[in-house]
């Protein structure tokens, strides 16, 4: 008899131990208009961190607003350990069969065709995407029946990769809104945007709605004056200045897939980790989790870090050694 208690701890601790062997993060979501809603989160980029950013940003959608967040990792199959470099491998992303929403910070995966297939099938079912950064070239190299998911950026997002726009590594990012968009539900609270990356070159189809343009800035803080030069355009060799006009950085637009259904998209070409230090770049991916959850946008959501969160500085081969899914998860 006195085995019991100790049988029962032992029992009742399984579950816990099991999700800390999952190759992936899951946060329940705690009060909140979201809850009830799911949403997962695809980290699989070499350079910007996503690993970091995204189990930031589900922890701020989870413990702020209620909703349910899936992190999955580029997860190196020899360790168990998130590796970005390791682009074949996207355990848990079953999870997109359950989601309202999924959120994508990938760049050159080349996942075997049972995990592709739950992209597939998640794109094919008109479900909604917020795609950052190089999630414009989110896939390369993707061959068989779903071949046709390395234009998923052009085609889905409304853009692929073209150039670095502002100097890389040299020259940061303001967003300035658009003056047509400015009442837009999924810019409310947003007023100062500003991230360490660069500007991308950027051409979003006709039927995107630009939401903020980057200026590309004369050095790497906030307060540094806007870049005067001109610069060569890809698609045409053209010379412009480079604010005049400024690329778009982020826009929205619906994606009408040969299913019939249709997509509803954010894309910013903005969205490293460091970025994220931003508020109001937070507040614009919140923003747009309420409205592609069909709620109604907070006047300013509660977007305040969750935790001690420093991320590391952008840059290849950067990524911190030897992190588990389970490290990320909330004590």
């Amino acid at each position: 008899m006195k085995l019991l208690p100790a049988l029962f701890l032992l029992v009742s601790a399984l579950p816990v131990l099991a999700a800390e062997g999952q190759p992936w993060v899951t946060y329940e979501g705690k009060d909140g208009p979201g809850k009830g809603k799911h949403i997962v989160l695809l980290a699989g980029d070499e350079e910007y961190r996503s690993e970091e950013a995204l189990p930031q940003l589900a922890k701020i959608l989870s413990e702020k607003h209620g909703f349910k967040c899936t992190v999955s990792f580029s997860i190196n199959p020899k360790t168990g350990e998130i590796d970005p470099n390791t682009k074949d491998n996207q355990p848990g992303i079953e999870a997109l069969a359950s989601a309202d929403l999924c959120i994508t910070s990938l760049r050159f995966r080349t996942w075997p065709e049972e995990q592709m297939k739950h992209f597939a099938d998640y794109l094919a079912a008109g479900k909604p995407f917020i795609g950052l950064r190089t999630s414009t070239h989110a896939f390369n190299g993707v061959s068989g029946i779903y071949k046709g998911l390395n234009e998923f950026g052009k085609q889905v997002l409304g853009e692929k990769w073209v150039s670095h726009w502002g100097k890389h590594k040299a020259e940061a990012t303001r967003g300035i809104i658009e003056p047509s968009a400015k009442d837009d539900p999924l810019l409310r609270g947003v007023t100062d945007i500003f991230g360490d990356t660069d500007v991308y070159e950027a051409y979003p189809p006709a039927d995107a709605k630009i939401l903020v343009r980057g200026q590309v800035v004369n050095g790497m803080r906030p307060e540094d004056a806007p870049a005067v030069y001109s610069k060569k355009r890809s698609t045409d060799k053209a010379e412009q200045p480079i604010n005049d006009p400024m690329m778009p950085v982020v826009w929205r637009r619906d994606y009408r897939s040969d299913t019939g259904k249709t997509n509803q998209i954010l894309c910013t070409t903005m969205g490293s980790a460091t970025d994220l230090l931003n508020e109001s770049l937070r507040r614009l991916i919140v923003n747009a989790a309420y409205a592609f959850t069909g709620l109604e946008v907070p006047a300013k959501a509660d977007v305040s870090l969750v935790g001690d969160f420093k991320p590391t500085n952008y840059g290849f081969n950067s990524f911190i050694k030897g992190v588990k899914p389970a490290d990320h998860a909330t004590r």
